[in-house]
Parts: structure tokens; C-alpha cells; sequence
């Protein structure tokens, strides 16, 4: 018999299909549904620093400027003026779904700095997460401030949230850093359990007519994977930390090539939210077929067989595979 189950950050999980934070989550009733489906775990919707600002500060109006520049789960949820999820809402969201079902329950905090996370960190650890991300995406617009004062920032929240808590926590990072391996080496020294590669970089649009800029959600696509799976596959076997795949898994080959690169899991949403949550069992029957055809006996079995450190050709993921690229190209048109 085929073995799906897998780990991740300590947690056993019956398969290595994770749903990552979105409106998926948002509700105890969808939640059930998707452990019924198959899910392995769930990754509660974001609630973001500023949420926890608005609260403490009377609500202040002003915060909603700017929105367009936040991570991912923000595109999903409408502006602050109509959408505050306070504190308890949140805290309630964590147990009302621990009681509900009995897969691994991740919550997640979206934010910048330390004063935002470290106690709320706390009482999601008390109210029964079974784990923590925390989605450290920003986008810097000031040209004072250098990148290494950025990576250092991450690297004391993680510490400081660290010290705070005895859950897991994982980090989700974007991948717009100079050196994705040095920031990825330096959270797994401050105790990171798990890097989620990678956050969504989402864009406003122009209204040329309106003289405005808006907010513009568009859900993955199968080839923003490749980015994700190029550097699962050169991190695999440098760290303590585990790691996560999220962005562009859609089908049961997706996730098969995530955890060939090296991942624990591979987070899928958008997929869902197009074909419905049980498109869920479909994807992992189409991934116990391929196994039995390829002869896998468990997910273990092959975990980072195509990463980097596996692989008979190393330069694959480094500078001679671009020139092999851009030549293999020119070749087919040419013939």
C-alpha cells in the first residue's frame, strides 16, 4: 500500500497537500469540507499587523492608504474600512476549528515588525494553533533604508516571535532578496521549523481613464511554480528548516515535483477556488495513481530526488543552465 503521509514542522499529515491561507479557511463549515476532501492541513487566513493596529489605535482610517502593496492574503479579503477582524474573532476562529476538525490547524500572521506579532503570537498559541507562519512580505519604497537593515528586521521578528512561543513557526518569504540561501540560513539559526517558498508579489493596475491606481488579484498559474521549485531544489539539505512549496501547485505532477525538489508540502489554493474543493480528492487520487505507475512505495521515498544536491549536474539551477536555455531556444527556432 502506497504511503502518503509526510511531516511538517513536527505535525504528522496523512498526505503532503496543504491549503494555504485564504477564503477557503475563513470559515469553520469550509474547513471540514476540505479534511473531508483530503486536506492534510489547513493555513487559517492571515490577520495582518495593521489589523492589530487599527484595534489598539481606535480604528485609525488612515491605515487603508497603501493597501495594494501587502502580501498575498490581502488580495482576498475586502478594505480595512469593511472587513476588521479583531482580536477574539481571530483567537475564536483558532479554536472553533481545532474542535471542528482533527487535521494540524496553522495560523498566520502578516506584518513587518516585531511589536505587531510577539503577544499576539502568544495567545494564538494558547488558543490551540498547531502551528504559526508568518508572512514577513514588504515592499520597500525608501531608498535609505538598505536591504541588509530589511533581512535583519526578519531575522528579529522571527527571533523575538521565537522566543515567545514553543509552536512551530514557519516563515513565508518572498523571493525579491540578493541572497535567498544567506536570509534562508540565517531563520533557520534563529529557529524557523519551516521557509514557505514563495509569497505572492501582487500588482495594482493603471486606470489610465480614472487617474488611479488599483488593487489587481489574479489567482496563480501552473508556471509561477517553476521559480518555486528552482529554489526548494537549492535549499534542500542546507537547513534545519523544512520546506513548503506554495504558488502554481494545480495538479497531482505539481506536487509530486514540489516534494522532488526537496518540499515537506506543496500548498495549493487557487486550484481549489477554480474547481472546487473536491478537486481536492481528485488531485490526490491522480497522485496515488502516478506512484503506483512509477513505483513509489511513500512520499519519502522521493523526497529531494531532483534537488540539487541530487542531481548529477548541479549547474542545472545555476548560471550554465540559463546559457543552456536561452541556446536551446534559438536552436528550435532556427531549425
Amino acid at each position: 500500500m502506497i504511503d502518503l503521509s509526510t511531516e511538517y514542522m513536527g505535525l504528522d499529515l496523512k498526505n503532503p497537500i496543504v491549503v494555504s491561507s485564504s477564503p477557503l479557511t475563513e470559515s469553520v463549515q469550509s474547513i471540514q469540507r476540505l479534511e473531508e476532501a483530503g486536506a492534510a492541513a489547513v493555513v487559517l487566513p492571515s490577520i495582518f499587523e495593521e489589523q492589530l493596529t487599527l484595534e489598539s489605535n481606535a480604528l485609525d482610517s488612515d491605515l487603508s492608504r497603501g493597501t495594494e502593496s501587502f502580501a498575498e492574503s490581502l488580495s482576498f479579503f475586502p478594505a480595512y474600512e469593511s472587513y476588521r477582524q479583531g482580536h477574539e474573532t481571530y483567537l475564536n476562529h483558532i479554536r472553533s476549528a481545532k474542535t471542528a476538525v482533527g487535521i494540524p490547524v496553522l495560523a498566520s500572521l502578516n506584518g513587518a515588525t516585531a511589536g505587531g506579532w510577539v503577544s499576539f503570537a502568544r495567545e494564538i498559541e494558547q488558543a490551540g494553533a498547531d502551528a504559526l507562519e508568518l508572512n514577513t512580505y514588504s515592499l520597500p519604497t525608501d531608498p535609505r533604508v538598505a536591504s541588509a537593515e530589511i533581512e535583519d528586521g526578519i531575522v528579529e521578528l522571527v527571533r523575538q516571535v521565537k522566543a515567545s512561543t514553543k509552536i512551530p513557526i514557519a516563515v513565508k518569504l518572498s523571493p525579491q532578496y540578493t541572497s535567498i540561501p544567506n536570509l534562508a540560513a540565517r531563520l533557520d539559526q534563529v529557529g524557523a521549523s519551516a521557509l514557505v517558498l514563495f509569497n505572492r508579489f501582487y500588482q495594482p493596475d493603471f486606470d489610465i481613464e480614472g487617474l488611479n491606481v488599483t488593487p489587481k488579484l489574479a489567482l496563480s498559474r501552473p508556471e509561477e511554480l517553476l521559480l518555486r521549485l528552482h529554489w526548494t531544489a537549492i535549499l534542500y539539505g542546507t537547513l534545519r528548516a523544512e520546506l513548503a512549496v506554495t504558488g502554481g501547485v494545480h495538479t497531482a505532477q505539481d506536487v509530486l515535483k514540489s516534494i522532488m525538489a526537496g518540499a515537506q508540502v506543496a500548498m495549493m489554493t487557487s486550484a481549489l477556488l477554480v474547481n472546487g474543493i473536491p478537486y481536492l480528492s481528485t488531485v490526490q487520487s491522480d497522485l496515488l495513481r502516478w506512484m503506483e505507475e512509477h513505483e513509489y512505495e511513500s512520499i519519502w521515498q522521493m523526497r529531494g530526488s531532483l534537488s540539487r544536491q541530487s542531481i548529477p549536474n548541479p549547474a542545472a539551477f545555476e548560471r550554465g543552465n540559463y546559457i543552456k536555455t536561452l541556446s536551446s531556444y534559438t536552436l528550435r527556432q532556427t531549425a
